[in-house]
């Protein structure tokens, strides 16, 4: 989970056209730390994954890969939304 844990951060960071210390100046953990989470050379708290989830509007859950789908996006909920009717309308036919 680690790995994708620091894909994600940093995909976050860059899909905003953010450095480093511009996330750090934003949630107030240090660039080095942010860094360091990047590289996977250290993990955030439970602080960390709060200020950086609130910070991207991203579930925590999301952030860490534990799941796919960002639910806070719209996109991601129209599909995740989209799958469970496609899922549904299987089963009734099934029955």
């Amino acid at each position: 989970m680690v790995i994708v844990m620091e894909n994600r951060i940093r995909a976050l960071r860059e899909d905003r056209d953010m450095r480093q210390i511009d996330l750090a100046e934003a949630t107030g953990i240090d660039q080095r730390t942010i860094s360091n989470y990047e590289t996977g050379k250290s993990n955030p708290d439970s602080y960390a994954l709060i200020k950086l989830a609130d910070f991207f509007n991203v579930s925590i859950d999301y952030l860490v890969g534990r799941c796919d789908y960002d639910f806070y996006e719209s996109d991601s909920r129209k599909t995740v939304i989209s799958q469970i009717q496609d899922m549904l309308e299987t089963l009734k036919k099934s029955f």
